[in-house]
């Protein structure tokens, strides 16, 4: 049992890394300039020059999805950093005033946003502000928010009746003080795994409003506005529909194994639960 658990952590690892890795490279080295257009060479199928083939405009697909990665990755690892930096501390709050009126206030306030997808929030940022990644990021931020906000209470309430807590409290220290010192490192394992669940969804989030154009704007790539130009000629060149589709595939799946080996290695109940 501990061998396959162990793989799903490395093969999920290694995926993440091979796109991470490849959105780092794309910064020094594509194959081809992602947005150079050769008209005369649109729509061909992948070959030893184009290892994608090449999209309506003649562009290289290979180098385009390359460029893809490091846009969606940036989106999801910053929109999943301010729901943590957001939502860590509001639920150690509520934690920490558990039925009380601060506790009521933010965990209505959480039920406020969880009432508003990202998607929709996405449109409420854009009809203002408009449409750019960097409003992608605000919107699949907020919706992180609350995540974070009611996983990071519930584990804190679980833990503010045992001993060790209990004797903190009976030596002094302020509720601030033992959420920092003694309730988050012992929560920490609950956060990185959903980290690693958030930074997935905030991927599919990224692709999602990319494709109906309210994330990144041409003439940056992004996976989900590849699949949006392809859509009219999947079945011209299905190609430029496939590549995209499969980086964004193995990129959460690559990450949910990851999440899933995390969980079992982090979580010394479960894997006394599966041995």
């Amino acid at each position: 049992m501990k061998g396959r658990i162990s793989r799903s952590l490395w093969l999920g690892a290694a995926l993440t890394l091979a796109f991470v890795g490849a959105a780092l490279l794309s910064f020094v080295w594509t194959p081809h300039d992602f947005a150079a257009m050769d008209i005369p060479n649109k729509l061909q199928p992948p070959s030893a020059v184009h290892w994608f083939g090449t999209d309506h405009f003649g562009r290289d697909i290979f180098s385009m999805v390359m460029v893809g990665a490091r846009t969606s990755i940036a989106v999801a690892l910053v929109a999943v950093g301010i729901g943590m930096a957001l939502g860590v501390p509001l639920g150690l709050a509520a934690a920490a005033r558990s039925g009380g009126l601060l506790d009521e206030v933010i965990m209505r306030a959480n039920d406020l946003v969880f009432a508003f997808p990202a998607l929709l929030i996405a449109i409420l940022i854009t009809a203002v502000f408009g449409a750019s990644a960097v409003n992608a990021i605000i919107a699949i931020g907020i919706f992180n928010i609350p995540v974070f906000a009611r996983l990071t209470r519930g584990g804190a309430l679980s833990l503010w009746k045992r001993e060790y807590i209990l004797a903190a409290r009976v030596s002094g220290k302020g509720a601030a003080r033992i959420s920092f010192e003694h309730i988050l490192p012992n929560i920490a394992n609950l956060l990185i795994v959903q980290g690693t669940i958030q930074f997935s969804l905030g991927i599919l989030a990224e692709a999602g409003l990319s494709y109906v154009g309210l994330g990144a704007q041409p003439p940056t790539p992004s996976w989900g506005r590849m699949l949006a130009d392809a859509q009219t000629l999947i079945g011209l060149a299905p190609h430029i529909a496939i590549f995209p589709g499969l980086a964004i595939v193995f990129t959460v799946l690559g990450l949910n194994l990851m999440g899933d080996g995390l969980r079992d290695l982090l979580d010394p109940r479960l894997r006394r639960a599966r041995t």
